[in-house]
């Protein structure tokens, strides 16, 4: 038995379909996706449908990403000009995938491989137990009457830093914020929204948030996608970069959760 965690898909479906050929995988075997199932990427809907159709093989988080797709889904966001959403938006079956789609988390965690994901990874001030318990807040609005309300408020860079007095769309919002958009923040959680590169376009004032110091989550292993700048490449203990950039060009990485072995295929776009 063994579990694969999938770097973000965003539509790469024919590069998803090679990876898992790769992989020979076994019928006790399960994938785990790092979130952005879709946008970018051609196939966005073929990539929806055939996660939907691994039932509990597959294990998926949202991304940034996905819960755009939601909120146009609902109405309460308009399409981009880089978005690729059309065909999920005028699919017969749209009303079932985004009940699916929504029915997803924020966080996953097994005790058992000692292993936490997120789509962009776990703020330094939080524990795995402090963050699933936030995760689970927005996932239960996400699977209530008040979900069409969440996605109203849900897009905006404010607050920039958690507080446990914080309530409401607010609260909702910074903790999406940290589990969907996070790349550099301060030693006390500070989010910084501008800089989108590698490590070299650093802030001054912040760090990448796994490296900040004493961060509470340091012992379990983290998978998190959601930043293609790194390259894979997360240089910490117990953190793992799995964004490889394929729709932009790179490779589509999944990597062995039991060895830590990785496996990579190009994007199409690089043939």
């Amino acid at each position: 038995m063994a579990t694969y965690a999938i770097g973000d898909v965003q539509g790469c479906y024919d590069e998803l379909q090679a990876l898992v050929s790769s992989l020979n995988l076994q019928p006790e075997d399960t994938l785990w996706f790092c979130g952005d199932l879709v946008n970018r990427g051609p196939k966005s809907l073929e990539t929806l449908r055939y996660v939907r159709s691994l039932g509990t093989q597959a294990v998926t988080v949202l991304g940034n990403h996905d819960l755009h797709l939601l909120a146009v889904h609902h109405g309460l966001a308009r399409t981009k000009r880089s978005d690729t959403l059309d065909a999920i938006l005028d699919a017969p079956d749209r009303n079932d995938l985004m009940q699916w789609l929504q029915q997803q988390p924020l966080l996953h965690y097994d005790p058992d491989l000692n292993c936490v994901m997120t789509h962009a990874g776990v703020p330094p001030k939080w524990s795995v137990e402090k963050a699933s318990l936030l995760a689970s807040e927005v996932e239960n609005t996400l699977r209530s009457p008040r979900a069409t309300d969440f996605f109203e408020h849900m897009y905006g860079n404010q607050p920039t830093r958690w507080s446990s007095k914080l309530e409401s769309w607010e609260r909702f919002r910074v903790i999406t914020n940290y589990f969907t958009r996070m790349r550099f923040c301060t030693a006390e959680g500070d989010l910084e929204f501008a800089s989108k590169g590698g490590l070299e376009t650093q802030p001054d004032g912040f760090l990448p948030w796994f490296k900040q110091p004493n961060r509470k989550a340091a012992e379990q292993n983290i998978v998190f996608g959601h930043w293609a700048a790194l390259e894979g490449k997360a240089d910490a203990p117990h953190v793992y970069a799995l964004d490889t950039g394929c729709v932009w060009g790179e490779r589509l990485t999944a990597m062995r959760l039991e060895d830590k072995q990785r496996f990579s295929v190009p994007s199409a776009q690089s043939k």
